[in-house]
């Protein structure tokens, strides 16, 4: 798919409660929502080609800015045609600002108002992050949809410190829009989201959604959750920010990626989604289904000759048994990473589709309760 003129935009189509359905229109193609985006960290899903990723259902990837600044450079990138050309993905790409993995990744880190000074986790060098330097990484990269820069802030956090990190990363919001909208091509076909910060406080998201609001993004990103607080917290703070966020924009809670997590989020308006979940567990022989989680490395599987999942119609699924896959991970073999990993990616965007389904047919509550049943009740069918 090449890059059109299409402007930037969400269209909902149906609601049911809290939660809608629609579609993103960019300039690389429609993204249906609610959407998972898996994790293309250094320009690629680990162990899948990107035509494998699209078939699975994938609408959208996530791009992160941070390792590709590092390897091979956005500049490298940029000289080559753009991250959708270097890694063969002609659909819309999310990148992030680059902040959590400064937080994370880097050995040493100085923040100040200007911006992230760090050394790289890779070869130790010194780099400068800073609002503008993440919005020209993004530029070079081709991204579709931009991340503005933030300081994660650190959990738990007292309430002065979350007010501190969050008016920063205010700061920080309108100084990434302001390095975005710098009149190029790429700013008028694409877009900025906002992210929205304050801990679990609720005074503090208010303050940070209606910051976002004034800077006027095209999107919002709800931050700082899936960080160890727990889904009780998380759906608490979930409860009180959205009906605070404007309706006729994207909105995306980054970083969450539990299947029931996911369903909550949907249940209370959330559009977009990303996570490592399904990919690194398909790696380290966990696989997703309908009826709870199975670790393939587990001795009850090395004689079962079912299927994964038998309602998914994966490659995986439809070619291969629990007994095979089970002993590709017993020998260390790579296809087994590769058929996990894809399993599990149409696993995510089967779920994603049924909950687009059920909210247009206004049946999100009888989709939710089928949903926690079959987890509750547990892999429980017998071997054939």
């Amino acid at each position: 798919m090449t890059e059109t003129n299409t402007p930037f935009g969400m269209t909902i189509t149906a609601t049911d409660g809290n939660a809608r359905t629609g579609v993103i229109q960019t300039c690389r193609g429609e993204i249906r929502t609610p959407a998972f985006m898996p994790v293309g960290t250094a320009a690629t899903v680990k162990t899948l080609k990107p035509e494998t990723v699209r078939e699975t259902g994938a609408d959208i990837l996530l791009g992160n800015t941070y390792h590709l600044m590092l390897r091979p450079t956005a500049e490298r990138i940029n000289r080559l045609g753009g991250l959708h050309k270097f890694m063969n993905w002609q659909r819309p790409i999310l990148t992030d600002s680059g902040g959590f993995q400064v937080m994370s990744l880097a050995k040493l880190r100085k923040i100040t108002e200007e911006g992230v000074a760090f050394q790289s986790h890779i070869d130790g060098k010194k780099h400068m992050l800073t609002p503008e330097r993440s919005m020209e990484i993004q530029r070079l990269l081709g991204s579709n949809i931009v991340m503005a820069f933030d300081e994660c802030t650190p959990f738990p956090a007292t309430e002065k410190e979350t007010e501190k990190s969050m008016m920063m990363s205010m700061r920080w919001a309108k100084r990434s829009y302001d390095a975005f909208h710098d009149g190029s091509e790429h700013a008028e076909k694409n877009a900025l989201f906002g992210i929205v910060q304050g801990g679990v406080y609720e005074h503090l998201r208010r303050h940070s959604v209606e910051a976002l609001k004034e800077i006027d993004c095209e999107g919002y990103a709800v931050g700082g959750l899936a960080v160890g607080e727990g889904q009780e917290v998380m759906f608490e703070v979930l409860d009180y920010t959205m009906p605070m966020m404007l309706k006729n924009k994207p909105r995306y809670l980054m970083g969450v990626g539990k299947p029931d997590d996911i369903v909550g989020a949907v249940e209370r308006g959330i559009d977009m989604f990303d996570c490592v979940m399904p990919s690194r567990s398909g790696r380290t022989g966990q696989a997703f289904t309908r009826r709870g989680t199975l670790n393939m490395k587990n001795a009850r599987h090395v004689d079962d000759p079912r299927p994964i999942d038998a309602d998914c119609g994966c490659s995986a699924c439809t070619n291969y048994s629990r007994a095979y896959i089970s002993h590709l991970f017993r020998c260390g073999e790579v296809l087994g990473l590769m058929l996990l990993t894809e399993h599990n990616l149409t696993y995510y965007q089967d779920l994603m589709a049924g909950l687009r389904g059920a909210i247009a047919a206004q049946k999100l509550q009888i989709f939710i309760k089928d949903f926690h049943e079959k987890r509750a009740n547990g892999d429980v069918e017998p071997i054939g």
